[in-house]
C-alpha cells in the first residue's frame, strides 16, 4: 500500500489551477443554463394562464332566438360543417366512444368550461333554462363610452343617396365643474380687490411688524440667559428666525438675530472645550444635575455649530453673488447683511478662542483678510491683531499663522500687506534656544523609598517626605509646565513666521509685500537662527544696492542688519560699515513732506547704530553723524526736530568728546567736506554746529528749548538743563508726543491776554485836528442847489 501510494504521481500546482478553472467554468455554464430553463418555464406557464383567461372573458353570450336562422342558406352552410367535424366520432370503435362519453360527463379542469361559474364535480341538471345560463356567462365591462352620433344632410351622387354622420363631442364634467370654480373665484376676486396701501401706511405697518419681531427676540434672549440649562432648546427658536421670509423685515430681523445669538453664546459658553463623550460614558449611570449639564453642553455646541454655518453661508451668498428663490433679501442688502455676519465672526475669533470650531472660523477670517472690499479687509485685520496681543500662550496665534502663511504661498504672494503687518503684533519676545548638554538644567530628582530607607532615619525620612510634597505643590504653582509649552508654541510659530519672510524675500523681491517683511525681520531679528546670519546680511545689502527699495524700505534692511549684530550677531566677526555708509549718504533724503514719517524708523536706526554699539563706532564716525543730524534738524517738521535733537543729546552724553563741535577753533589738519558721503574721512572735527543758532530762533518753543541746550553742552543741571518730562523721554518718543498729524501746533498756542483799556478811543480821534474842523465846517453849512457850471470851475484851474 505505502509503494502504490508512493508511485502516485502528485500534480502540479499548475494543473490543478487550470483544472480547478475548467470546473468552475462548468458549474457557471450549468448554474446559469437551469437560471434560463426554469425563467423559460415561468414563461411558458404565464403564457398559457393569460391565454386561458383571454379565451373566457372573449366568449360571447348565447343569443335568445337566432335572428340569422331566417337565412336558411347559412344555415345549411353551418349544419355541413357540424357534419364534417362529427366525421371522426363515425370511424371510432364503440369501445372508444363508449369511453368519451363517459368522460364527457365527468367534469375535470382539462373538459371544464373556465367561463363557466360551476362547481367542479356538480352533477348536470336536466331541466336548466337558457336565461339562467346567459345569466352565468360573465360580461365584459364597457371602458369606453358610447359615442353619439349627429345625423347629418345626406349627399346625392351617380350610385345614390350617401348618408353623414358625425360623432358628438363627450364633454368632461369635472372639467366643466373645475371652469366653472375658477370663474366664481375670478369673479369675487374682481369684486373684492386689495386696496394698496401708501407709503406712509406702509412704513406704519413695517415698524409695527418690527416691533412684533423685537420683542420675540428679546423675550427669548432674555429667558436664555436666565437659566440657560432649561432653556437650551429656546436657543433652536431663536436660530430658526434667521430665515424670516417677510420681505418687510426680513433683512432687519436677520441682523437682530445675528447679534442676539452672537451676544448670547460670548455669555453662556463656558470658559472650557466641550468634547464628544465616549460609548463607555454614554452607557454609564449619572446622577440628574449631570445629565441636564451633558444635554446643555450638547445642545449648546450643536446650535453654536449650526449658527457659524449660517454665517458662513451668508458670506459665501454675497461672496457669489447669489440669491435664494424666494428673493427675501435683495443683493443690495445682503452686503448690509454679510457684513454683521463677518463682524459677528470676527467678535467670536477675539472672544471665544478657547471654545469648539474656532480653527473653523480662523479658516473663515484669514481668506476674508485679502477681500476686495476694504471694509471688511480692515475689519478682520484688526480682529487678529486683537486675538494676537491678547493671545498670552500663543496656542491660537500658531493656528492663525499656519492658515495665513498657507494662504499667502497659495495665492503666489499676490495678497494684501495688511496680512503680514498683523504678524508685528505677535506677543513673543523669547523662544526655544539651542543649549550644550552642560548648560541644560536637568529636572530636580527625588529620592526613592529604598535610597531613605538606607541613608535616612525614620524622622529624617517623616521630615523628607514633608519636604519633597512642599516642593512638588511649588513647582506646580510656579507653573512651570506652561512655560515650557509657551516657549515651544511660540518658537514654533516664529519659524512659520521666518518661512513666510524668506519665502518672500528669495522669491518676491519686488512684491509689496517687502515693506512688511523688512519691518517684521527688524522686529523679530534678535530671535533669528545665527546660522541663518551671513547670507540675511547679504541678501539686505543686495537689496539696498539695487536700488529698487523706497528710502522707508532701506531704512528697514539697515534697522534688520543692525537688530541681528546687536543680539546672538555679537559673536560674528562683520564689519557694517557700508550700512553705516549707506545711511550717512541718505539722510539728506528726509524732509518736511512725505517722507517725514521715515524719521521715527531713522531714530530707532541710529540707537541701535551709534548709541548701542558704542563701543564699535569710532570719535570721527560720531562727529560726523552729529553735525549731519543738526544739518538736517533744519529742514524737517517741528517734532522731527525735536526728535533728532533729542538724539544729539544723547550722542554728546555717550560720546563726550563730541563737545569740541560747540567750539570755533579747528583740530587738526584738513577741511569739513559735507558733501563727502565716507563719515570717517569728512574730517568732521574741523567745523562747528552753527545750525544751532538758527534753531535757537525756530517759532516751536521746544526746538527752542533744546537747541539752547545743546549750545551749553547738553548738562543734566542748572539753567540750560531740560525738564524732566523732556529730559527723560527717548528721541522716538519725543517725536510721537510732538506729531503734527492732526495738522494743528502742538503744543496749542497760549491766547495773549489783552488787557482792558479804561478809555475807548472814538474814531474821531484818530483824525487830524484841522481836518475835523474842516469836516465840521462842511457839515455845518446849509445844503443849496445850485446850477452846476463844471466850466467855470475848469477855467478858475487853467489859470
Amino acid at each position: 500500500m505505502k509503494a502504490r501510494r508512493n508511485k502516485k504521481q502528485i500534480p502540479s500546482f499548475r494543473k490543478l489551477l487550470k483544472t480547478s478553472k475548467v470546473k468552475l467554468e462548468n458549474k457557471l455554464k450549468n448554474k446559469q443554463f437551469k437560471q434560463q430553463s426554469t425563467l423559460k418555464k415561468y414563461r411558458k406557464e404565464q403564457r398559457k394562464l393569460r391565454q386561458a383567461v383571454k379565451d373566457a372573458v372573449s366568449k360571447k353570450p348565447i343569443p335568445l332566438e337566432d335572428p340569422k336562422e331566417k337565412r336558411p342558406g347559412k344555415r345549411i352552410e353551418r349544419e355541413e360543417e357540424e357534419e364534417e367535424e362529427a366525421l371522426p366520432l363515425d370511424m371510432m370503435d364503440e369501445d372508444d366512444l363508449q369511453l368519451m362519453r363517459d368522460l364527457g360527463q365527468r367534469a375535470s379542469f382539462l373538459t371544464r368550461d373556465l367561463s363557466s361559474s360551476e362547481p367542479v364535480h356538480a352533477k348536470k341538471r336536466k331541466h336548466e333554462r337558457v336565461i339562467d345560463k346567459y345569466e352565468k356567462i360573465p360580461r365584459t365591462l364597457q371602458t369606453t363610452p358610447e359615442k353619439e352620433l349627429i345625423h347629418l344632410l345626406p349627399i346625392k351622387d351617380k350610385s345614390g343617396i350617401i348618408p353623414r354622420t358625425r360623432e358628438k363631442p363627450v364633454t368632461d364634467s369635472n372639467q366643466d365643474e373645475e371652469d366653472q370654480e375658477e370663474l366664481e373665484l375670478e369673479e369675487e376676486i374682481v369684486e373684492d380687490p386689495i386696496r394698496e396701501l401708501t407709503l406712509e401706511e406702509h412704513l406704519i405697518e413695517r415698524r409695527k411688524k418690527l416691533q412684533e419681531k423685537k420683542m420675540h427676540i428679546a423675550a427669548l434672549a432674555s429667558a436664555i440667559l436666565s437659566d440657560p440649562e432649561s432653556n437650551i432648546k429656546k436657543l433652536k427658536e431663536l436660530r430658526s428666525m434667521l430665515m424670516e421670509q417677510d420681505p418687510d423685515v426680513a433683512v432687519t430681523v436677520r441682523k437682530l438675530v445675528i447679534i442676539s445669538l452672537l451676544e448670547l453664546f460670548k455669555d453662556i459658553t463656558p470658559s472650557y472645550k466641550i468634547r464628544p463623550l465616549t460609548e463607555a460614558e454614554k452607557s454609564t449611570k449619572i446622577r440628574k444635575e449631570t445629565q441636564k449639564l451633558r444635554e446643555f453642553e450638547e445642545g449648546l455646541v450643536s446650535q453654536y455649530k449650526f449658527y457659524l454655518e449660517n454665517l458662513e453661508q451668508v458670506v459665501k451668498d454675497w461672496k457669489q453673488r447669489k440669491l435664494k428663490k424666494s428673493n427675501v433679501v435683495s443683493l443690495k442688502a445682503y452686503k448690509g447683511l454679510a457684513e454683521v455676519a463677518v463682524r459677528s465672526l470676527c467678535e467670536l475669533l477675539v472672544a471665544l478662542p478657547h471654545f469648539n470650531f474656532h480653527n473653523n472660523i480662523i479658516v473663515l477670517i484669514v481668506p476674508l483678510m485679502n477681500d476686495v472690499s476694504k471694509s471688511i479687509s480692515e475689519m478682520c485685520c484688526e480682529a487678529v491683531k486683537k486675538l494676537f496681543k491678547q493671545d498670552k500662550l500663543g496656542q491660537a496665534s500658531l493656528g492663525v499663522i499656519k492658515v495665513i502663511s498657507g494662504f499667502v504661498k497659495g495665492r503666489n504672494y499676490e495678497v494684501r500687506p495688511e496680512m503680514l503687518k498683523t504678524f508685528l503684533c505677535l506677543r513673543i519676545k523669547e523662544v526655544e534656544v539651542k543649549k550644550d548638554t552642560e548648560d541644560i538644567n536637568k529636572p530636580k530628582k527625588f529620592m526613592t523609598f529604598k535610597e531613605k530607607r538606607k541613608t535616612l532615619s525614620r524622622m529624617q525620612r517623616k521630615w523628607k517626605k514633608a519636604e519633597e510634597k512642599l516642593e512638588r505643590e511649588l513647582l506646580e504653582a510656579e507653573a512651570s509646565e506652561s512655560t515650557e509649552r509657551k516657549l515651544k508654541l511660540h518658537t514654533e510659530t516664529l519659524n512659520i513666521v521666518f518661512v513666510t519672510y524668506f519665502r518672500i524675500l528669495k522669491k518676491a523681491q519686488r512684491s509689496p509685500l517687502l515693506p512688511s517683511v523688512l519691518e517684521g525681520l527688524a522686529k523679530f531679528a534678535h530671535l533669528i537662527n545665527v546660522e541663518f546670519f551671513d547670507d540675511l546680511l547679504v541678501v539686505l545689502h543686495t537689496l539696498i544696492e539695487s536700488g529698487d527699495l523706497s528710502y522707508r524700505e532701506s531704512l528697514h534692511c539697515v534697522q534688520t542688519a543692525f537688530h541681528i549684530l546687536s543680539g546672538q550677531g555679537d559673536v560674528l566677526n562683520i564689519d557694517p560699515m557700508k550700512f553705516y555708509t549707506h545711511l550717512y549718504k541718505t539722510l539728506f533724503k528726509l524732509h518736511a513732506g512725505a517722507t517725514n514719517e521715515g524719521v521715527e524708523i531713522l531714530l530707532q536706526c541710529l540707537d541701535v547704530m551709534l548709541t548701542k554699539r558704542r563701543k564699535q563706532v569710532s570719535q570721527q564716525r560720531a562727529l560726523a553723524f552729529i553735525k549731519r543730524l543738526c544739518t538736517l534738524a533744519l529742514h524737517v517738521l517741528p517734532n522731527s526736530s525735536i526728535g533728532i535733537l533729542g538724539t544729539n543729546r544723547i550722542l554728546m552724553h555717550t560720546f563726550p568728546k563730541t563737545d569740541l563741535l560747540l567750539d570755533n577753533e579747528s583740530q587738526g589738519s584738513g577741511v569739513f567736506l559735507p558733501e563727502l558721503d565716507e563719515p570717517e574721512y569728512c574730517n568732521a572735527q574741523n567745523t562747528a554746529l552753527w545750525e544751532l543758532h538758527a534753531l535757537r530762533r525756530h517759532y516751536h518753543p521746544v526746538v527752542q528749548r533744546f537747541a539752547a541746550h545743546l549750545i551749553a553742552g547738553a548738562p543734566s543741571e542748572g539753567s540750560e538743563a531740560l525738564k524732566p518730562e523732556l529730559s527723560r523721554r527717548s528721541a522716538a518718543e519725543l517725536f510721537e508726543t510732538y506729531s503734527m498729524a492732526a495738522m494743528t501746533f502742538n503744543p496749542p498756542v497760549k491766547s495773549s491776554s489783552s488787557k482792558r483799556k479804561s478809555e475807548v478811543l472814538q474814531g474821531d480821534s484818530f483824525l487830524n485836528e484841522d481836518l475835523n474842523q474842516l469836516i465840521k465846517r462842511h457839515c455845518s453849512e446849509v445844503a443849496t442847489h445850485l446850477p452846476l457850471d463844471f466850466l467855470k470851475y475848469l477855467k478858475t484851474s487853467l489859470r
